[in-house]
């Protein structure tokens, strides 16, 4: 994709981005995070709203694969780039085995920060299709979870790894 960053009036930016694997334009104020500009420009509110100081994880979505904190990262940074939000993740209709295992095994609570959490999961199972659970718990140790004590977090990401396994197998 071509980079045309271009200047609106009023300050305003116009970028283009994929997002949950679609083509998509938006303008936006420069000074926006990524956070702001897929909730209030895009009307993707799955990403959460936590600390927007980086350090509860609750806005985590993936850029170009790779897990990143959206009220970290300015919308601008996302020129041409791939991201991927919770909204993106379930196949069609089907939810896609980490949300199914989130859900059956109560890796979702309250539920606040169960987007960033299954998006790291996501990265982390593309990335090792079957990590140890010391592995698992490292990857979303950026993550705060105040519902679950974090066992049925892992436990689901296991079952979702293994699940994933056995369908490419």
């Amino acid at each position: 994709m071509s980079s045309t960053l271009v200047r609106r009036p009023q300050g305003a930016v116009h970028l283009k981005m994929r997002v949950n694997g679609e083509d998509a334009e938006v303008s936006f104020a420069p000074y926006k995070t990524l956070l702001e500009v897929l909730r209030e420009e895009l009307a993707l509110t799955g990403t959460k709203h936590g600390c927007e100081l980086g350090e509860c994880g609750a806005c985590a979505v993936l850029v170009d694969g790779e897990p990143v904190l959206s009220c970290l990262t300015l919308g601008l940074e996302c020129e041409g780039r791939a991201v991927d939000t919770v909204e993106g993740l379930a196949r069609g209709a089907q939810l896609h085995p980490l949300q199914a295992a989130f859900a059956d095994l109560g890796g979702a609570q309250c539920g606040y920060c169960t987007p960033g959490l299954l998006m790291t999961a996501k990265a982390l199972l593309v990335a090792e299709p079957a990590p140890s659970r010391e592995r698992i718990k490292e990857a979303v140790a950026g993550v705060l979870c105040r519902c679950t004590g974090y066992q049925q977090i892992v436990d689901s990401i296991e079952r979702a790894a293994k699940e994933l396994r056995e369908e490419r197998a």
